[in-house]
């Protein structure tokens, strides 16, 4: 018995879907490995690479954009919220690279995956989503994944560990926005408007904290062939993970991808290590482990749900 065409085609969609998804995870940690060499190593102010990583987004994203989509593909509706999209990463870059300068990257990026769980606390809040015990448990059980992390980081530097925290708070509400703008904005569009406003918000903060003395806010004219090498990786990973998840959505459901995420970990363990000489504890290497299962958990639960029937009310008659 031959298996039928359409189950073929599916079947090599998903597969082409979930490798697009891995190769994007494993791409991404290496802006934030960017990142932390240029704040770290060549001392660069925080508040520059943030800005500078959405001017370089918006620059290289362009181009795709106007070749796939056409410079129509610009005019789009609701523009303020694809704006405050832009402005949340913004600030959620700024805190996430803030934390790089002092945490291991494996260990920011890890509480960073809290992230799944609040974004399933505020679907419940703010969308009225339905949100059953077991997801609950597995929320709670993540948070206290992202505790074991965070305890002997916070030890060390303070309320530093929690900034990885913070980040996942805000890029949650960041996915909540676009979860609802996704079916009225093309990706490229929004990926774009999102450079915009990352741009918009961050320049305003470093001319604000320039002006009130904050180091971490001054604008310097970069110098040397390693720092700019570095800037365009960073530009260049964050646009082409953005791009390879985008083709990975459109030949696999959301649901389905969203478990091989978590390569990011991986990634971020291996360039920490290779980079920087970090390597996670027996005690966070478990806490990881924790977050990672709480996060796939709660991925598994909502598409088992979503495959389910509707409940039909009792028939009265």
């Amino acid at each position: 018995m031959s298996t039928p065409v359409s189950a073929i085609i599916l079947t090599d969609n998903i597969r082409r879907g979930i490798g697009l998804m891995v190769l994007g995870a494993l791409l991404v940690p290496g802006l934030d490995a960017a990142a932390k060499l240029l704040g770290g190593r060549h001392g660069l102010p925080t508040g520059e690479i943030a800005l500078l990583r959405f001017v370089l987004q918006c620059l290289m994203v362009l181009p795709f954009l106007v070749v796939l989509e056409g410079w129509r593909s610009l005019r789009i509706r609701h523009v303020r919220l694809n704006l405050l999209r832009g402005a949340l990463l913004g600030v959620a870059s700024f805190l996430f690279f803030l934390a790089l300068k002092s945490m291991p990257l494996a260990d920011a990026t890890a509480i960073f995956f809290v992230e799944p769980m609040i974004v399933t606390l505020l679907s419940a809040l703010f969308l009225k989503e339905s949100v059953g015990w077991r997801r609950i448990a597995a929320v709670l059980v993540g948070f206290v994944g992202a505790l074991i992390v965070i305890r002997p980081n916070f030890l060390a530097l303070g309320l530093v560990a929690t900034l990885p925290l913070m980040t996942a708070a805000l890029v949650a509400v960041y996915l909540i926005l676009s979860r609802h703008l996704a079916a009225r904005t093309p990706p490229l569009a929004m990926h774009f408007y999102a450079g915009i406003g990352g741009s918009l918000v961050m320049l305003a903060a470093c001319l604000g904290g320039m002006a009130i003395g904050m180091p971490e806010m001054d604008l310097v004219v970069p110098r040397g062939t390693a720092v700019w090498g570095l800037l365009v990786i960073m530009g260049l990973f964050a646009t082409v993970g953005h791009l390879l998840f985008v083709q990975a959505y459109r030949y696999a459901p959301a649901s389905l991808l969203a478990p091989f995420s978590y390569f990011e970990i991986v990634s971020a363990t291996i360039l920490g290590l290779a980079l920087f000489g970090d390597m996670p504890d027996l005690g966070k290497a478990s806490g990881i482990a924790i977050i990672v299962a709480s996060g796939v958990y709660i991925v598994w639960r909502e598409n088992s749900l979503a495959r389910r029937p509707p409940v039909r009310p009792l028939d009265r008659t």
